[in-house]
């Protein structure tokens, strides 16, 4: 089937994964527009009336997204992390970053840490280690055991959940279903979920989730399934036990307390995802089994 003839939606899907992996990069509406085989002419209107921001925001948003990430869980300056957000000065990407965020950068960054920090109202203070003029951080210790694993690229079928996370049921539903009817389940089969966004910083109308399914063979098109890579690479992976109500601390641990202690940073293209190792229609929510993946270098 050539490009032109593909369902709009899958080929908007492209436009979208392309945008989400190349923040870094010009994102041109000529670029955009080339990925997806849409006329230049025609992109803009079809993007806002598919994905309900236009071009420009969509992007915009995504950088000022990734930017507030960094800001909670990186040492980077604000200058740094401008012009990683492709902003040509800090006073122009603080503008910006207050009208979305309702703070400037610098005090966004004392907020979230103080929110991303568990029981931070108390329990981690800075004090003078004993006869020396240095300071020591003093918390409670990892609630959860974080192993670092290499993982091989792995070939993915996907529908795509916008809105909360706490509703993908019906996106799971959808893909199982289809991937039933067609054998493709087997034991071998890796059930994830590619978390894109975070639920403190992106509105709850606009995150971004993909509920996988693991394949090996060819499969057959299909205009509601997309297929995409897994990057081969190194994960941190944090195994959470119990009700998927409980994974936002598990984040937050891993985030605010492991990722800065352990001499590893986030890697960009390595997208943090969940492996379900038991599912929620056979297991006790108390019984369920999660790992979180976390790309890293």
């Amino acid at each position: 089937m050539s490009n032109l003839l593909r369902p709009y939606n899958e080929r908007m899907m492209e436009v979208l994964l392309y945008i989400q992996e190349n923040l870094d990069e010009d994102l041109s509406p000529e670029t955009l527009a080339e990925v997806a085989c849409f006329s230049v002419a025609h992109f803009h209107r079809i993007f806002k009336g598919m994905v309900g921001e236009s071009l420009k925001e969509h992007v915009r948003r995504l950088r000022l997204e990734r930017a507030a990430y960094k800001l909670s869980y990186s040492d980077k300056s604000v200058m740094d992390i401008a012009l990683d957000a492709r902003f040509e000065s800090s006073e122009t990407f603080s503008r910006a970053f207050k009208k979305m965020f309702k703070i400037p950068p610098s005090e966004y960054r004392i907020q979230f840490r103080k929110l991303a920090t568990p029981d931070g109202n108390g329990k981690i203070r800075y004090q003078p280690a004993p006869d020396s003029n240095e300071f020591k951080l003093v918390g409670s210790p990892l609630t959860y055991e974080v192993e670092v694993r290499k993982r091989d690229e792995t070939q993915v079928a996907f529908i795509r959940h916008v809105g909360s996370y706490f509703d993908v049921t019906k996106a799971w539903n959808k893909l199982c279903s289809w991937a039933f009817k067609r054998d493709i389940l087997n034991s071998e089969t890796e059930y994830l979920g590619l978390c894109y966004d975070d639920p403190y910083v992106t509105p709850q109308g606009k995150i971004r989730y993909d509920a996988c399914i693991s394949f090996g063979d060819e499969i057959e098109p299909h205009p509601e399934i997309g297929t995409q890579i897994i990057p081969c690479g190194k994960y941190a992976v944090a195994t959470h036990y119990g009700p998927y109500d409980g994974l936002m601390a598990a984040y937050q641990e891993l985030y605010g307390k492991w990722l800065p202690a352990s001499g590893y940073q986030l890697k960009n293209n390595l997208v943090s995802f969940e492996k379900y190792v038991n599912t929620p229609e056979k297991t006790a929510p108390e019984d369920l089994i999660t790992e979180i993946w976390l790309g890293i270098y």
